[in-house]
């Protein structure tokens, strides 16, 4: 059963032009194995975070650094969430994330759909 759906766009030159201009947002947003990405994947993982939060229903207190997307050449990505995403996500009785990431024209995106058995 479908919980919620989330969808976020980013302009990947505003938002690095933002992260270089706050350079703290780059470790307050971003789990260390995500920092190092190049800019527009560095994009679609904040996109990816945003819209987890939109499925959750945008509970407040969740933390950036609760969300990871892993990404495996020739895999689907995948949603690791622990800590306030994973409490945010059993409160909602989530028990999967599906994820897709796409960037092209300066613009990343990430939809999520949240489901639960």
């Amino acid at each position: 059963m479908i919980v919620g759906v989330g969808i976020d766009v980013v302009d990947v030159a505003r938002f690095l032009a933002t992260v270089e201009r706050v350079p703290a947002l780059r470790e307050r947003l971003f789990t260390p194995e995500e920092r190092d990405l190049a800019p527009a994947s560095l994009a679609a993982r904040f996109a990816a975070k945003e819209a987890i939060a939109k499925a959750l229903g945008a509970p407040a207190g969740m933390s950036w650094q609760d969300a990871t997307v892993r990404r495996v050449r020739g895999q689907q990505p995948v949603v690791e969430v622990r800590g306030t995403v994973a409490a945010a996500a059993a409160a909602a009785r989530v028990t999967r994330f599906h994820l897709s990431l796409s960037h092209d024209a300066g613009i990343a995106s990430a939809m999520v759909v949240a489901e639960r058995d």
